[in-house]
């Protein structure tokens, strides 16, 4: 498979997944949560991301006025300027439709963002989790940064690595994750007792904010 062909499939199944999360958000659904414990991310971005639509809105509105003695300009830009709004608000429902699931019933910790990364974290290599606020993130071989409006508030560090796959497909192993919870102190919690419970004798992996 080319690599042009590779880029269009992974484009048009972004798009196709962000429009399911749509339907999801408006159906007040979740995505792949099942029997475990969902842990959101999405809250702090909410409120810039609806702003953001606004904008696009107020732009879509004036845009269609000031156009309309140019008919065929004027579809095409309101189609592009409407197709902005839905977009940004998919966007914003894949990140509340989709959220980080602790499942210790499959020993594992999905962690996502949006359509863009979905990772699955067998627990028994999690060798570490603690609370960490960082704002900041150099990029480094072997880490993996998932910020959600510039910052992460939980670091996990993994005995083995696990493959992320990128959005075009590019495979790199990290043994680092830093990542986003608005519950952050609930979710160390709920990973330390769903992977060391039966390790109370052991307590050091856990390292709480």
């Amino acid at each position: 498979m080319t690599r042009g062909v590779r880029v269009g499939r992974a484009l048009v199944q972004h798009e196709l997944r962000l429009m399911v999360s749509l339907a999801l958000w408006l159906a007040r659904r979740t995505h792949g949560v099942g029997g475990g414990t969902a842990f959101g991310y999405a809250r702090g971005q909410g409120a810039v991301m609806f702003g953001f639509a606004f904008v696009c809105v107020v732009e879509t509105v004036a845009l269609s006025v000031l156009l309309l003695d140019w008919p065929a300009v004027h579809a095409v830009v309101l189609f592009l300027d409407v197709y902005t709004v839905v977009f940004v608000v998919a966007l914003h429902a894949a990140n509340v439709v989709r959220p980080h699931v602790l499942d210790p019933d499959s020993g594992t910790l999905r962690i996502r963002r949006a359509v863009h990364v979905d990772l699955r974290i067998p627990l028994e290599r999690i060798a570490s989790v603690r609370r960490e606020l960082r704002m900041s993130h150099d990029p480094a071989d072997g880490e993996l940064d998932l910020e959600v409006g510039s910052q992460t508030t939980v670091t996990l560090e993994l005995t083995e690595p696990v493959t992320h796959v990128t959005f075009f497909g590019r495979r790199r192993d990290v043994r680092v994750v830093r990542f986003h919870a608005d519950a952050s102190d609930a979710l160390v919690r709920a990973l330390a007792t769903g992977r060391w419970a039966d390790r109370a004798q052991d307590p050091a992996p856990y390292a709480g904010g």
